[in-house]
């Protein structure tokens, strides 16, 4: 598409400079901000080609002006560019959302800071650390830098003059030993803000600072002989060791490093940046970034990682990172881990990640339920690598006792959940004895010679409760049908709940919270129980015939004749004499009443 009139003086005078570039509409509006390698070649590439993308012919129709910013490097475009999207919100640019609903601890901007916790940040001129992901976390370092540095929890408005004018008193905060009464300069501002500077430390995850100042009074005290203030420093290092052994998730000689992980779905990617400090996890953030169509993993990994060190700042001597990044050079040597405790690190940041998605996902799920189908049959499909989604599955199971009455039952889950009324249970008719193999071929060729028979839909999926042995059985049954490679089919095995394909000699192992896991063990033990229930009513039934067969003038015709009319066995014990008679001959009818009625 050729640029308007007005453009082509922009055009030709862009750098070949690594920078950012904005479009306006002819209001004046920032309608998109993006990032360049190469300004000159990148905004050009707009106007001298044909785009695929609807929305991006629209976006080039609707430009009227152009901005750009030149940088010394990609990665700060990358950094500029997020600052803008953020900042102004252009209609064209991914939609990039962060989790502010995350506690900060604030440091307030007063003469005696306090330190709180707050929801949200505002531009005040205190100093906001975090977001946190866990409000536990928060307040265990609250707790923590409250018993090693008391300071001050109320609100009153402390300064060297209404210190000196006396103008308060000592609370109860200072007799439980919770603050040190600066209110009546029994603690100095310079001593406060000393120890405003140690909890500053802590919370940012400098403990090493912390803990050699600790020491450092600790021998001063012991120096001047004041041994129970050294034991009391002493109990300081040793509480805050503790601390730092609960929350030291790798080797306390990994610092200065940040951790970057993604997971994505239809809609939208979620990645989470974590800043590790000394071995602990010092920061935790999420930010879900809404996909478009020309977005790729390696683009919304990047807008994560901007997005974090925007935030954050940019500290780390390293980072840590799910996959290469090809695109551009990063400002920070990355790495990406394939064992040990960096490897434990980036799954915990694809834990941090999984939640946030899950949570949004249930949020919109419970909004509008079809979106939990069809994420629940997308997972199935990728899970037990299917071509399509399985939303029309069949299970099928035998049941015998030492080779008598031996059934078969199919169960139906559609989208996920049981279709009752399309179950059916099958009486093996050709097979004699115990051999579910032989039973298992039976039964799927009479049901899917009949499906195809009536033209009815087949179904995406079949999976048969066994291992290789009953799994080989129904392959060959599809194979005499010319059903095989049309339907795929699994066998599951009860020992370890191990999945079985055709022609492949290992197993699959799922996870056993997957959701593919759970929905294909309902079905086995759904069919299981249907099976059983059809079972145990041919036996019952069997053992009814076989108790009026001993009453004299009752054969199996008759039998089944009395039973087919009274529905059931209880009935027929109630049924009066003139009942009986209506249904046969007045002898065999007094017979099977004496039988019945006899005390």
């Amino acid at each position: 598409m050729a640029p308007v009139e007005s453009l082509k003086h922009i055009l030709n005078q862009l750098p070949e400079e690594p920078g950012i570039y904005k479009y306006f509409n002819d209001l004046g509006q920032i309608i998109y901000v993006g990032k360049a390698k190469n300004l000159k070649k990148r905004v050009q590439s707009y106007f001298s080609k044909q785009h695929d993308e609807q929305k991006t012919r629209v976006l080039v129709s609707k430009i009227r002006d152009i901005q750009y910013t030149v940088v010394d490097t990609e990665f700060e475009a990358l950094l500029l560019e997020n600052t803008l999207i953020k900042e102004y919100q252009p209609r064209y640019n991914i939609n990039l959302k962060d989790d502010k609903s995350y506690p900060y601890i604030k440091i307030t901007k007063e003469a005696y800071p306090r330190v709180i916790p707050v929801r949200q940040r505002i531009k005040d001129g205190s100093e906001y650390i975090g977001p946190y992901a866990s409000v536990k976390m928060m307040h265990t370092i609250l707790e923590l830098t409250q018993k090693l540095y008391p300071t001050r929890n109320c609100a009153l408005n402390l300064n060297a003059e209404n210190i000196s004018k006396g103008k308060f008193k000592l609370c109860l905060e200072y007799q439980i030993g919770n603050c040190k009464g600066p209110c009546e300069d029994l603690q100095t501002q310079v001593q406060y803000l000393d120890a405003i500077a140690q909890i500053r430390h802590i919370l940012k995850g400098n403990l090493h600072e912390v803990k050699q100042h600790l020491k450092a009074e600790m021998q001063a005290a012991v120096d001047t002989l004041a041994f129970e203030e050294a034991q009391k420093i002493k109990n300081k290092l040793e509480l805050l060791s503790l601390y730092q052994s609960k929350s030291t998730v790798v080797n306390t000689t990994i610092s200065k490093l940040d951790v970057f992980a993604m997971v994505t779905d239809n809609r939208a990617a979620y990645v989470n940046g974590m800043r590790i400090v000394d071995g602990m996890v010092v920061q935790s953030q999420t930010f879900e970034i809404k996909k478009n169509d020309q977005a790729n993993d390696e683009e919304l990994l990047l807008q994560g990682i901007a997005q974090f060190v925007n935030t954050h700042g940019m500290s780390a001597k390293e980072w840590l990172l799910p996959f290469e990044i090809k695109s551009i050079e990063l400002a920070v040597p990355y790495a990406i881990p394939q064992s040990g405790d960096r490897k434990k690190l980036l799954e915990l940041s694809y834990k941090n990640a999984f939640v946030i998605q899950r949570e949004k996902q249930l949020a919109a799920e419970k909004l509008d339920p079809d979106l939990k189908v069809d994420r629940l049959l997308s997972v199935m499909q990728k899970d037990l690598k299917l071509s399509a989604p399985p939303k029309h599955i069949e299970c099928f199971d035998n049941s015998n006792i030492q080779g008598t009455h031996p059934v078969s039952a199919c169960v139906v889950f559609k989208n996920g959940k049981a279709s009752k009324k399309d179950y059916r249970h099958f009486n093996i008719k050709t097979v004699e004895g115990p051999n579910d193999f032989a039973s298992m071929i039976e039964v799927l060729t009479r049901r899917y010679t009949r499906m195809v028979q009536e033209q009815q839909p087949l179904p995406d999926l079949v999976v048969v409760d066994g291992g290789k042995g009953q799994l080989s059985s129904a392959v060959e049954a599809f194979k005499a049908m010319g059903l095989y490679g049309k339907v795929p089919i699994i066998g599951i095995a009860k020992r370890l709940e191990e999945l079985y394909y055709p022609n492949d000699p290992l197993p699959l192992y799922l996870d056993k919270r997957s959701e593919t896991l759970k929905v294909i063990q309902q079905m086995r033990d759904e069919a299981h129980r249907f099976g059983i229930t059809h079972h145990r009513n041919r036996r019952s039934k069997n053992f009814t015939q076989s108790e009026l067969l001993t009453i004299e003038g009752v054969g199996e015709k008759t039998a089944m004749d009395l039973l087919r009319h009274f529905k059931s066995i209880s009935k027929l014990k109630k049924a009066s004499l003139e009942e009986l008679k209506q249904q046969v001959n007045q002898t065999v009818a007094q017979n099977i009443f004496n039988y019945f009625n006899e005390t």
